[in-house]
């Protein structure tokens, strides 16, 4: 049997895992305090629904679910090899959320306001703030196509990052239509776009002339590769992209800068990047990241999603939502030394004596407002049992014996 955990996967310490909920409260205190409401999807999804998602490269990534029982034993004496498995683990959030619209919708008020909170799975290469298995902290808005609706997901994420202590982060915003429109306009046939966007993307990556070696091998003429990459190098703006078709949208971006900024008060500056991708293919509108360099890159992605829930109930269902990628955030912030002492009670330990269980928990139960109480068997070396309490980060210990005199301990660690 072994006692290391899945390759990608962890288990955490207690003091790690204080730190984990802490964090993870706070984000959630700032979305409940903007009016956001919490639900709860399955880790599992069907199989169909994962694979025509649009989920690009992450598609390559899924975790399939063999078919249990009865099922599995048909498929294999059939031979039916290419259908083993029915389900599989969620990659992200957003289209576990956009099944669930569509079909709890009647039942939501519109537009709908929810966060998501939840492990997610994906089959890649652990490396360090990327794991197999990772939580995702989202919020998103359904039933509105209000550009309004960009401004209070950029300014609510940003607020809860600032709330868990990070603020040296800056937002970048981008709009597909702007990338789409300057790659024709470019001399790029319509239907190579997404192609084009994926290598655009890779683009912080590879540098700009990477994405012109990338865009030759794949066979694009190399006029209208050195054209877009010449483009892009040279910093383009909205003024210019607009003038390649894309007047409406170049002037929404414009208006998102515009409140967004405001709304920062000089703690985070939102800039457009026009090299900006994403790279889920289910994005349709507005797509925006949160990059912070000393946390080594992106730690939340988001953007609009107007087809995704109408691939479930037929039509057009305006999206629109934003993730903070949690575990590059607390690896960041476990390693500068977060603690979990700034939980709303402090910890204290009741040492009672043995057959006291029961007097033990009613005298608990009268300082559960105050202080979250463990109750420990007091043992002969109790000196002992003190400085583990003291190690393991309680603030008081008292005894069952002498309630109310409360022991206070030099915490020393979390």
């Amino acid at each position: 049997m072994k006692l290391t955990p899945t390759e990608g996967m962890r288990d955490y310490l207690p003091g790690e895992n204080a730190v984990r909920d802490r964090l993870l409260e706070r984000i959630r205190e700032v979305y409940r305090a903007n009016g956001f409401r919490s639900i709860e999807t399955p880790a599992a999804e069907s199989l169909e629904n994962l694979e025509n998602s649009d989920g690009g490269e992450n598609l390559k990534l899924i975790y399939r679910l063999e078919k249990r029982g009865d099922k599995l034993k048909k498929a294999i004496e059939a031979g039916d090899f290419a259908h083993l498995c029915d389900l599989g683990l969620r990659y992200d959030l957003t289209l576990p959320l956009s099944r669930y619209y569509a079909a709890h919708r009647n039942d939501l008020e519109t537009p709908f306001k929810c966060i998501q909170i939840g492990r997610v799975y994906r089959a890649e290469r652990p490396q360090k703030g990327r794991l197999r298995e990772f939580v995702q902290c989202d919020i998103d808005i359904l039933g509105s196509e209000s550009m309004d609706c960009e401004v209070e997901l950029i300014t609510v994420t940003a607020e809860a990052l600032l709330a868990v202590g990070i603020d040296d982060f800056r937002v970048r915003v981008n709009h597909r239509a702007l990338l789409r429109n300057l790659i024709v306009g470019c001399g790029f046939a319509p239907e190579s776009a997404d192609s084009v966007c994926i290598t655009v993307d890779k683009a912080d990556k590879i540098g700009f002339d990477g994405v012109k070696a990338e865009l030759l091998d794949k066979g694009f003429a190399p006029e209208a590769a050195e054209k877009l990459t010449a483009l892009l190098q040279g910093g383009l703006t909205l003024e210019t992209l607009a003038s390649f078709g894309s007047q409406a949208e170049a002037q929404q971006i414009s208006a998102l800068l515009e409140q967004t900024n405001a709304l920062a008060e000089g703690k985070y500056e939102v800039i457009f990047d026009a090299t900006l991708v994403r790279g889920q293919g289910y994005y349709t509108g507005t797509v925006f990241e949160i990059e912070c360099p000393s946390f080594g890159g992106t730690v939340a992605g988001g953007g609009r999603y107007d087809n995704l829930i109408g691939k479930f109930s037929g039509g057009i269902v305006p999206a629109v939502g934003f993730s903070i990628g949690f575990e590059r955030i607390f690896s960041v912030l476990w390693e500068r030394g977060a603690s979990s002492r700034a939980e709303s009670k402090p910890r204290e330990v009741l040492f009672y004596d043995e057959g006291q269980i029961a007097e033990a928990i009613r005298y608990a139960r009268t300082l559960h407002a105050d202080f979250d109480v463990t109750l420990v068997q007091k043992k002969k070396k109790v000196g002992k049992q003190l400085a583990q309490a003291e190690a393991q980060g309680y603030r008081y210990a008292e005894f069952l014996e002498t309630r109310g005199e409360r022991k206070e301990l030099t915490v020393t660690k979390d």
